[in-house]
């Protein structure tokens, strides 16, 4: 299981949301669904576009192999901005997803509601959506 940065208080949680992403991508180059879904919390979900709920580690990590299965080598997070509310945090962000060779396939926009528990921030509700255009019939 991949350890997540721990911070003192939860009105800075910025910088171990950042160090958690970070994990997030490395785990996601190596192709570990299992070690992403680890940074979520117990009852996680996941809100994919053209899909329901996700819900629970077993399901996220189900989602995360099958996008690795279907090609999807790297994803990229930046941070626009993070606000804290005690043992929650809202992050705001962008998202570059590659393929093989880092061809860009997708890049959009995510928000993710984090909760801290027991010292570390998770992944509680992770939402996104593609920033480019549907394309014209």
């Amino acid at each position: 299981m991949t350890c997540m940065t721990t911070i003192g208080t939860a009105a800075e949680p910025r910088d171990a949301i950042t160090a958690a992403n970070k994990t997030f991508m490395a785990a996601f180059k190596r192709a570990d669904a299992a070690g992403m879904a680890a940074l979520y919390t117990e009852n996680g979900q996941l809100l994919p576009p053209g899909s329901d709920f996700v819900e629970g580690r077993p399901a996220i990590q189900a989602v995360w192999q099958g996008l690795m299965d279907m090609g999807i080598k790297a994803v990229n997070l930046e941070t626009i901005e993070v606000e804290g509310h005690a043992n929650t945090a809202i992050e705001v962000g962008k998202y570059t997803i590659a393929g093989e060779g880092g061809k860009v396939i997708d890049n959009g926009k995510y928000v993710v509601i984090w909760k801290r528990q027991r010292g570390q921030w998770r992944l509680h509700r992770d939402i996104w959506n593609t920033s480019v255009p549907a394309p014209t019939q």
